[in-house]
């Protein structure tokens, strides 16, 4: 069972806004057996959105496309269908009466012609409810092909997609299963891991696979199987994980089944009762964006200090200035006080600190580019450790970011 999912918009081909649709159109599909064959992206334009319908046919079992459905005149998707269907566009009621409650509640301008205009939909098609916006999603199936297209407002796409393209095509087509489990390791590149594991790789049944996915200090050790019987599935995943366990015992770090690091750490401080909070430098609010990323983050944590400058270190967190001009800003004994600090100035069981130099050049401190320390405050004390993230500025913020997540995991589970 294959899927083609195609994009339209000439703001995704110049880089003005990135396709996050697609990702999350491809996850959905495949937690029901569904493989995604291919991902297209084209401009708003007739002849290019018909040619990428005329390919994905020939090759796909359903094909996805989000975009062009606003109601001004380059959004040509409805009309574009229309031709490849060889279809017209009709006035949907249910489609209008929506159209115009949302204004009556939700909108101040006034309703506009080209806004009702969101009800006309090609006849062959079926309506898909969009609750947050005024283009409806649709669903057409023509030669053994279904095509639905939604818009590409991403929280108008999910809603559709989780509400109705999900239900209607597990209804609709028979599939075979698909399992997933990611292994994440640390400390031991991809090359090196593979050499390790090479004979346990190569006695993998057929019907599993296993894919590298190396990510900014650690990586994931993906096992796929696919086929018809959940349960044989399932059992050749879970006995393929026993055997590689005891090779990478020395690096292996957990099970990413579906969920992010900082969603596992969610998880923790939620069933234990314990509350967070984050003092930042160089890392400027990244955890503090990940943690309340996840629905539900108010129960356990606190709050952030975003100290950038070494005068918000000494004089909101606390930090000594003699430790300052002691041990420099980018020092363990300096990591330790900004945990410390933030735990005690917002009440919380954890803290977790970052100082570093991110570069491109040397700050307040002469620690060199890539250097790092991150300190955890806990119930049973403080600790900082001593990193090197090498020297790209991004590469480093967002390593030091998962290592922060992976070092505050540890503790937590020591309580």
């Amino acid at each position: 069972m294959l899927a083609e999912i195609i994009t339209i918009g000439d703001e995704i081909l110049i880089g003005q806004i990135i396709d996050t649709n697609s990702a999350f159109i491809a996850k959905e599909l495949n937690k029901i057996g569904i493989s995604v064959y291919q991902i297209t992206s084209v401009q708003d334009d007739r002849e290019h959105i018909l040619q990428a319908l005329s390919d994905a046919q020939s090759h796909a079992d359903i094909v996805i496309v989000t975009g062009g459905l606003g109601p001004t005149k380059d959004d040509i998707t409805k009309h574009t269908f229309c031709e490849f269907f060889n279809d017209t566009l009709v006035k949907n009621t249910e489609v209008l009466a929506h159209v115009e409650e949302l204004f009556a509640k939700h909108i101040s301008t006034p309703i506009s012609d080209l806004n009702r205009q969101q009800a006309l939909v090609p006849s062959k098609s079926e309506v898909l409810k969009n609750n947050y916006g005024t283009a409806p999603g649709m669903w057409f199936y023509e030669n053994d092909t279904a095509f639905i297209s939604m818009p590409g407002v991403p929280f108008e796409m999910k809603n559709i997609m989780k509400d109705a393209v999900i239900p209607k095509l597990v209804d609709f087509f028979e599939r075979p299963h698909i399992i997933h489990k990611t292994i994440i390791t640390y400390g031991l590149g991809e090359s090196a891991i593979a050499q390790r594991i090479e004979a346990w790789e190569e006695a993998l049944p057929n019907f599993v696979k296993l894919a590298y996915l190396p990510n900014l200090g650690k990586v994931h050790l993906r096992l796929t199987a696919k086929g018809k019987v959940r349960k044989v599935l399932q059992e050749a995943i879970n006995s393929a994980s026993i055997t590689l366990y005891p090779l990478i015992d020395d690096i292996l770090y957990g099970t990413e089944d579906e969920e992010s690091l900082e969603a596992v750490v969610a998880k923790l401080l939620t069933s234990k009762g314990f509350t967070l909070a984050t003092a930042e430098s160089f890392t400027g609010g990244k955890i503090a964006e990940h943690i309340t990323a996840i629905p539900g983050a108010s129960a356990y944590f606190k709050g952030s200090i975003v100290s950038y400058a070494t005068e918000a270190k000494i004089n909101v967190l606390g930090v000594p200035q003699d430790e300052v001009a002691k041990y420099s800003v980018v020092s363990k004994e300096v990591a330790m006080s900004m945990a410390t600090g933030v735990k005690g100035l917002l009440k919380t069981d954890f803290a977790v600190a970052t100082t570093g130099n991110a570069g491109p050049t040397k700050g307040d401190s002469p620690a060199n580019v890539g250097t790092v320390f991150i300190g955890i405050a806990s119930p049973n004390g403080v600790f900082a450790t001593e990193f090197n993230m090498g020297n790209h500025r991004e590469r480093i913020v967002q390593k030091s970011v998962n290592k922060a997540f992976e070092l505050l995991q540890k503790e937590i589970l020591k309580m």
